[in-house]
């Protein structure tokens, strides 16, 4: 009669496969987790190009206002009457206002800022 077990070495052909599974499992856990990062990373990063974006548009509209009052007190000090550009730009900041890209405190300071002249 033979014995069992002797002579064998290592795991039996069911213990290799358990552990082929659990390294499986966990590698695929692992990928899975990277993967998730580099996603979650990837739409930070979306995010706050979004939000540069909107940043140099609220600037560069800001700038044409600014040149648009340096334009008024040039009237103001010539004598050329400026209402027309005065409601343009608050018809202008209204509309800023409606895209979302001035909130109310943002919208209230432009606003005082341009009837003060």
């Amino acid at each position: 009669m033979m014995r069992r077990g002797v002579g064998r070495r290592g795991p039996g052909l069911v213990g290799t496969m358990a552990r082929t599974a659990v390294i499986a499992g966990t590698a695929t856990a692992a990928a899975g987790a990277v993967s998730h990062h580099q996603q979650a990373k990837a739409a930070g990063q979306q995010a706050e190009a979004a939000e540069q974006d909107q940043l140099n548009e609220v600037q560069s509209q800001m700038e044409v206002m600014q040149a648009q009052q340096a334009q008024q007190a040039v009237q103001a000090a010539s004598g050329a009457p400026a209402a027309t550009d005065m409601a343009s730009q608050l018809q202008q900041l209204a509309t800023m206002k409606q895209q979302g890209l001035l909130n109310d405190e943002e919208f209230a300071a432009a606003k005082a800022k341009l009837l003060a002249g």
